[in-house]
């Protein structure tokens, strides 16, 4: 099992954008565009653990600003 932590900075608001990332990938048409804004801003994640994040496949924890979540490799 892998835990990725991704972190706010001063240029984005980590818990914010996973929101509407996430919001965006309910729509069929939007999923690739979504995983590809949310892969693009944190390059460290895999884009399978990018789609169970944001298919709310796995569950995910705030700590202040950053977006905790693990997934099955």
């Amino acid at each position: 099992m892998a835990t990725y932590r991704i972190r706010s900075s001063g240029l984005v608001n980590t818990p914010g954008l996973i929101a509407r990332a996430i919001n965006g990938y309910a729509f069929s048409k939007d999923r690739d565009a979504m995983v590809n804004v949310i892969s693009g801003t944190f390059p460290e994640l895999p884009k399978p653990a990018v789609r169970q994040l944001l298919s709310k496949a796995v569950p995910y924890t705030l700590e202040d600003e950053t977006v905790v979540f693990s997934v099955d490799e």
